[in-house]
């Protein structure tokens, strides 16, 4: 397909950046990037906003001053670095931000660097060394990790670098040939106390127990891994071959050394003024961590998707640049004398760019990729004449191709169909979508969000509607009476969902039927859900048959929300419950729309604006029980999907009087709660006798919900609160060190932490708390201010105390864990049980220490915030208040220590000070 090159590349083009400090200029931009999105870091929303910074940035002109900045950097690490720290180091010495990418493409610069690679699976676990230099044996984690003495630290602290040395060469050659052989055989790794039993049958010899509190001394044939506290808590990696041959023999290495050394550099000045047509360039690598934004291409099939990654806009943005500067000026020296199939060359497109460009044939002198020439980086081609083509010079072979193909997970079995692929491409193409990566492989497996509107969009899920089956649709029609009606349904909003007889439920009840004899001669655990993602329909086991779900929301490995297709009811599930649908059926199960039809109650609510818990509450009593009604539809939002309806039980009909409409209208249901404020006063008592009174009318009734699980009923071994408060979680005193992972941070005078080694225990809970309360029954609640109880913000469910009650019906809390202030519903608020309470509540307020107290300006707390939020730090406690009876309202003042850099400690606090001064700089 041809397309208009000069706007296609206008898309890409980046906007300039605030006039700040230069250092602080990726803060700023995110922070103002995410003042229109949701305020977590995690949601798609943000990806467009979040989008790393490319090495070497701003201020670092061509590939050259990056080269010479990782000379640099190297010369002062000589024995070597792990390439996994160089991001953290050099953001270190230079304060901009080096691309994950760049790293991907050092061993192409052996004039730059050695890369030394450690195989465990991770392509970014190896070690750096300076060039031209044969390496040393490749250090274990805890050797790089070690830190100097300005942070008091002992071997077992796992974010406190070890600083004592180790002697690998007292053990002798046999005995680290031995272990060798041993760690060979275990490619995954072995655990550092299962050794001795091992080496023990092996060679009927009893292993030195003492080696075992000193790890260190095997570091020189095998990498260390720890993985807790515990010394001896570690996993044991073979190291590659190479490194364990010179490391048992010493000797020889100090040989070969001058003989490699010379044979490497004559090597290198024979080839560095060369053109090499072969030269490999990087394959494109999606980052690990952030959110990733990519735009659509095009695509043959949905296993065969082309994108590019918005993440790269302007590193290839520079690189064309100076493509353009570099052939303007020597595109007579660079032309291509003679072409090649398969050759990567620099092409002379329209206003006047210069692009790069494969060679697939070649035609009468003219150059032609797929009846055209193939732009690597843009995914699409054109005709170009011979005399517009030059060689690719080397400089220009470091940045990955920027068109890449990718797999749209949930279609791969319809990958070739023409309507899916014909609705995938109209979705798509020449969009920017947020992206959840699946599967990380030569073809990723993602997932598509349009993230452009109020809500996200599943464009997966949306594509799949494609292949629903015409014939079985069902259009309600305005006037129309329906009888034989179900309501499966009713929403806390006073929405409902209805099944109305028609040709696809007759199918739907066939091909569930089919599902149900085929697993009767079939182990399901054959077809247990091994990858859940948002929009994979599955099928679950409800009320002794087969239905067909959509997964909505994924909470933890566990657990999720699902979308019982037909019947519109949501409900939290375990994914070990899940099943995939089997392949000779799939087809059919997926052509079958939906049979649960959202509809609403015509003129309803009254003047209120909302539904009300009573009137949710009569509706669910009044429906859900009945096996048929009549119906009427008064009008259709097609906007909404949704259908405007009078609903009749069969006797009534069609008598409007007596519809269930007018019955719940006429109902005393819809008064609401009047505008409550509430005072700050001690705990138990309240400013007036009329608040008191207000608060104790706050009382909610439910009835119950529809199960679709039969353990639904399960509660914890406690069901009546009879704990008041959970222990108070114990504070470091002065001077003690601890681990912690800071949640929220407002300033440095205000920012919460946690508890490191307790985040599991508190997942656990959180877990827990979802399972039950999705699965219990509602309960009458007694609002009270500075109690406690379970509220659900968002799709968790957390513990939080009741700071006061505001109008109609929402409450202003705290999260206990979390540090948090949050705004809830009233109906999202259930009693907090005794399970639930044995847990200290998590969140430490915190104000950092070795700064001066003041009013922190914007700049200085979006710094502060993108530098320390949601990140694990090392606590040096200066000074603790203990003095309240509440855990929510003590304090610390901390020092926090970044020990994530191999050589280097970062206090927090010196930065900020040093941020301080430049911001006053620049002002």
């Amino acid at each position: 397909r041809k397309v208009t090159l000069s706007n296609f590349l206008s898309n890409f083009r980046s906007e300039k950046r605030l006039t700040v400090p230069p250092r602080f200029q990726k803060e700023l931009q995110v922070h103002l990037s995410r003042s229109s999105s949701t305020e977590s870091s995690d949601s798609l929303n943000t990806s467009t906003a979040e989008t790393p910074t490319v090495a070497p940035g701003s201020s670092v002109a061509n590939v050259h001053e990056l080269q010479s900045r990782i000379r640099e950097l190297l010369s002062k690490y000589s024995s070597g670095v792990r390439v996994s720290k160089m991001p953290q180091i050099y953001r270190e010495m230079y304060w901009e931000d080096l691309s994950t990418e760049v790293l991907y493409q050092l061993e192409n610069w052996p004039h730059v660097c050695t890369v030394e690679k450690i195989h465990r699976g991770d392509p970014m676990d190896g070690f750096l060394y300076p060039a031209k230099k044969i390496p040393p044996a490749a250090k274990s984690d805890t050797d790089q990790e070690k830190a100097p003495q300005n942070v008091a630290s002992s071997k077992t602290d796992p974010l406190l670098k070890p600083s004592m040395e180790t002697t690998p060469a007292s053990l002798s050659s046999d005995f680290k040939a031995k272990v060798v052989s041993i760690l060979l055989k275990y490619s995954s790794g072995l655990w550092a106390h299962a050794l001795p039993k091992v080496y023990q049958d092996t060679y009927q010899v009893k292993f030195p127990e003492d080696i075992l509190n000193n790890l260190e001394l095997l570091s020189d044939i095998c990498v260390v891994d720890y993985v807790s506290e515990v010394p001896r808590k570690a996993i044991l990696y073979a190291k590659p071959q190479r490194c364990i041959d010179e490391n048992l023999n010493v000797t020889e290495k100090v040989k070969r050394h001058d003989g490699v050394k010379a044979t490497a550099e004559q090597q290198y000045e024979e080839s560095k003024d060369q053109y090499l047509e072969n030269i490999t360039v990087p394959s494109l690598i999606i980052p690990s961590e952030g959110s990733v934004s990519i735009m659509v291409l095009e695509l043959k099939n949905t296993n065969e998707v082309l994108i590019r990654q918005v993440y790269y806009s302007s590193a290839q943005e520079e690189m064309e640049d100076e493509m353009k500067a570099y052939y303007n000026q020597n595109s007579t020296v660079s032309s291509a004398q003679s072409l090649s199939v398969g050759q990567l060359v620099a092409v002379h497109a329209e206003e006047d760019a210069w692009l790069r460009a494969r060679i697939i044939s070649l035609e009468d002198g003219r150059v032609k990729a797929s009846n055209y020439v193939y732009y690597v980086d843009h995914g699409f081609t054109e005709f170009v004449e011979g005399n517009s083509v030059c060689r690719l010079q080397k400089q220009f072979r470091s940045l990955p191709f920027q068109a890449a193909k990718c797999k749209l997970a949930g279609l791969e079995a319809f990958c070739d169909d023409p309507v899916l692929v014909k609705a995938v491409e109209s979705q798509t193409c020449f969009k920017i979508f947020a992206v959840e990566i699946l599967e990380k492989s030569d073809t990723p497996l993602l997932v598509l969000y349009d993230t452009s509107g109020e809500d996200d969009i599943n464009i997966n899920a949306t594509c799949l509607k494609a292949l629903y089956d015409k014939s079985l649709e069902l259009h309600l029609q305005v006037d129309a009476l329906y009888t034989n009606v179900r309501v499966t349904s009713v929403s806390s909003d006073g929405s409902l969902y209805c099944q109305v007889p028609s040709k696809g439920l007759s199918r739907l009840s066939e091909i569930l039927q089919k599902l149900e004899d085929y697993f009767l001669y079939k182990q399901t655990s054959e077809f247990n859900v091994l990858l859940p993602f948002c929009g994979k329909i599955c099928l679950f086991p409800s009320k002794g048959k087969w239905a067909r779900v959509e997964i909505k929301i994924i909470h933890t490995r566990r657990a999720l929300d699902v979308q019982f297709m037909d019947s519109g009811t949501v409900a939290t599930v375990k994914v070990s419950e899940l099943k995939e649908i089997p392949p000779q059926f799939l087809r059919e199960v997926i052509a079958i729309p939906p049979q649960a039809l959202k509809c609403c109650l015509a003129d309803l609510p009254p003047n209120t604006g909302m539904w009300t818990p009573d009137a949710v509450l009569w509706l669910r009593d009044a429906v859900i029980n009945c096996p048929e009604f009549s119906m009427k539809v008064i009008k259709q939002d097609a906007s909404k999907g949704i259908a405007h309806i009078y609903l009749f039980a069969p006797e009534n009909f069609p008598d409007m009087d007596r519809s269930i409409n007018r019955q719940i209208k006429n109902a005393d249901l819809w008064k609401h709660q009047k505008d409550v404020f509430l005072s700050v006063t001690p705990s138990g008592t309240s400013s007036t006798k009329a608040i008191g009174d207000a608060i104790s009318a706050l009382q909610l009734s439910s009835g119950k919900l529809e199960k679709s699980f039969p353990d639904s009923g399960r509660e914890p071994s406690s069901a009546v609160c009879t704990i008041d408060m959970p222990p108070p979680l114990p504070l470091p005193k002065p001077g003690d060190l601890m681990d912690i992972y800071v949640s929220v941070a407002c300033h440095p005078g205000h920012f919460v932490i946690q508890p490191w080694n307790e985040l599991n225990n508190l997942y656990t809970l959180m877990e827990e708390m979802i399972f039950y309360y999705s699965r219990a029954e509602e309960k009458p609640v007694n609002i009270e201010k500075n109690k406690l109880y379970a509220a659900k913000i968002g799709d968790e469910w957390y513990r939080v105390i009741i700071k006061g009650i505001l109008r109609n019906g929402f409450l202003s809390v705290y999260e206990l864990d979390y540090g948090k202030h949050e705004f809830v519903s009233i109906r999202k608020v259930q009693p907090l049980l005794d399970t639930f309470r044995r847990l200290p509540f998590q969140a430490i307020t915190a104000q950092l220490a070795g700064v001066k107290n003041q009013q922190w300006s914007e700049e200085a707390s979006i710094v502060f915030r993108n530098l320390v939020e949601k990140k694990p730090f090392v606590a040096q406690i200066q000074a603790a208040v203990n003095d309240s009876t509440n855990s929510w309202d003590r304090k610390i003042v901390t020092f926090l220590v970044d020990t994530s850099l191999p050589h280097i400690d970062t206090w927090i606090h010196d930065f900020v000070t040093q941020s301080l001064v430049e911001f006053s700089k620049g002002d």
